[in-house]
């Protein structure tokens, strides 16, 4: 029995992405063309991928179990491919497709350029860029790489640091007029805050000072998912805000927000690169890790107070 590999790139795309209608437009084909190369492929060997009812489809155990160990297998296929091309005539001339997930405001406000130079160096080369604050499944969701904001916690991915920043607490003048200056973390208990969806308030609010800690209780009034809304809350006066430095520098050198509790220390937030373990490490992979390295390894690219 031969499987054909569009069929199965086709299989892990819908998978991915849920719908027929997302895997066509990802894929630059027509979902007639979609459909029909999943049917194929579930021809070929013998199993009920999706369920079909009114239009929307759902993937069967078998699916699941299947694309668990087609990812990594799919994966390494590509890159041994890729690989033919890579140090033919002395130089490295990179191939194929490199895809990248990123956080939004740190992707838009430092990544794009670094990303683009490295597009503009490696012309052969395709790049699929996604922002999403939220932290993506690299390997279910088919990234090669990823640049993550704060500790990672337990992960089984590789991982290289590429600087550090640090979390600030912050607020408007207008609001610290209207609502006073916090002197202690035990203040904030009466101020108005602007949570962040993807990190809990216990996590985002961990203050320090002469070694000892601090975890104090905020009133979240306000909810949002990132970080360039929660800087545009805290500097319309709505209320506090923890945010990271690269966020938080341009509204503090120009008045739009001030530091709070300054003699606290709020928790580090490294920056670092992640990828999916695979043997050996793809070209593309290592270039592009060295890359944001390089340009990021130096040292942050914004000054906070106390720099």
């Amino acid at each position: 029995m031969r499987y054909r590999v569009d069929e199965i790139e086709t299989f892990l795309t819908v998978m991915e992405l849920g719908t027929v209608t997302a895997a066509a437009a990802r894929l630059n084909l027509s979902k007639s063309v979609v459909s029909k190369r999943v049917s194929d492929f579930e021809a070929r060997i013998g199993a009920a991928l999706f369920r079909r009812n009114a239009g929307r489809i759902t993937p069967t155990d078998a699916a699941l179990r299947l694309a668990e160990r087609l990812r990594p297998a799919l994966s390494e296929l590509i890159s041994a491919a890729e690989s033919a091309s890579w140090d033919t005539d002395g130089t490295t001339s990179l191939r194929g497709l490199l895809s990248i997930a990123a956080p939004m405001s740190f992707g838009l406000l430092y990544l794009s350029p670094i990303i683009a130079d490295f597009a503009a160096r490696h012309p052969l080369l395709d790049l699929r860029v996604d922002y999403d604050d939220r932290a993506r499944d690299l390997a279910r969701d088919g990234f090669d790489v990823g640049v993550r904001l704060g500790p990672l916690g337990d992960t089984a991915l590789k991982a290289r640091k590429l600087c550090a920043d640090r979390l600030v607490a912050c607020a408007a003048p207008a609001y610290l007029a209207r609502m006073g200056r916090p002197g202690h973390p035990r203040d904030l208990a009466r101020h108005d805050a602007i949570g962040y969806d993807n990190v809990s308030d216990a996590a985002s609010w961990q203050l320090t000072r002469e070694g000892e800690s601090f975890t104090p209780a905020v009133r979240r009034r306000y909810s949002v998912n990132n970080g360039q809304a929660m800087l545009d809350m805290a500097a319309a006066g709505l209320g506090l805000a923890m945010l990271p430095g690269f966020l938080a520098a341009p509204a503090l050198a120009d008045g739009r927000l001030e530091q709070i509790l300054p003699g606290y220390s709020a928790r580090p937030l490294p920056i670092t690169a992640v990828w999916p373990p695979v043997s050996p490490m793809p070209a593309k992979l290592r270039a592009f890790v060295d890359h944001l390295r390089e340009r990021l390894g130096e040292g942050r690219p914004w000054q906070l107070p106390g720099d």
